[in-house]
């Protein structure tokens, strides 16, 4: 497995968890809003709070070993965790350790989601959702040819609808990229989901372009609308 950084404990990123998240390194998008745009190819900034770099198997899991009984699980987030093949036996060995397990992921391996949920390797899913899901949309928020990627993401959020295993459904919401009708658009096509999260954008130095992030009214105003078409919806980062 590819590292490229570790959070060493977070209360918010894993429900109702007491967690770790390691990063792997590595994404097939582009997105100028990426919050961890670190990840997609790897810096030797040390953001405070984070471990950046290439940190090994070994070292990983001695800090596992060591948090065991203090920690309830693990987040593994990206970059594109699904990209590795070698993700199932990563995972497979947190779990052994006693650990939960979440992922995040855009949705582009379903394969990958599938063999993960079957073996029962994943607690809970949490799927970014860029754009509508047409190919104008999708690759200008990722800034990626999308035509053979958009069908998977399809694919994946089908399997998460399913139900077989916890998850929510979520989008970074930049002005820049995306407008309130377009947000609206993509809660149709998850109009059975469990749950549904906004995340306003945060303007970062990194980012490789400009982001405006909606005001908190404008989000509050559309979660509470999406609620009412029967998905329930909160607001992160306002």
């Amino acid at each position: 497995m590819l590292i490229g950084g570790l959070h060493k404990l977070t209360l918010i990123d894993f429900p109702e968890k007491v967690s770790a998240v390691v990063f792997t390194q590595g994404c097939n998008f582009d997105c100028s809003f990426c919050h961890n745009v670190l990840m997609k190819k790897g810096s030797p900034e040390e953001p405070q709070g984070f471990l950046i770099g290439q940190i090994s198997e070994e070292e990983f899991f001695s800090f596992l070993a060591e948090r065991v009984g203090l920690l309830d699980g693990v987040c593994i987030s990206g970059g594109e965790p699904t990209l590795h093949q070698d993700l199932p036996e990563f995972i497979r060995k947190i779990k052994e350790l006693g650990f939960s397990v979440k992922l995040d992921t855009n949705g582009t391996n379903p394969k990958m989601l599938r063999e993960l949920i079957s073996q029962n390797l994943v607690d809970y899913v949490a799927m970014d959702i860029k754009a509508p899901l047409n190919e104008g949309a999708y690759a200008k928020a990722t800034n990626k040819k999308i035509d053979q990627l958009l069908p998977r993401v399809k694919e994946s959020i089908e399997i998460l609808l399913k139900g077989e295993v916890d998850y929510e459904f979520r989008t970074t919401t930049d002005k820049k990229v995306l407008a309130p009708e377009e947000i609206l658009e993509i809660v149709k096509s998850i109009h059975s989901a469990k749950r549904y999260y906004l995340q306003n954008v945060v303007r970062r130095e990194e980012l490789s372009a400009e982001v405006e992030p909606y005001k908190a009214e404008e989000l509050k105003n559309l979660a509470q609308v999406i609620s009412q078409m029967s998905i329930p919806c909160e607001v992160r980062n306002i």
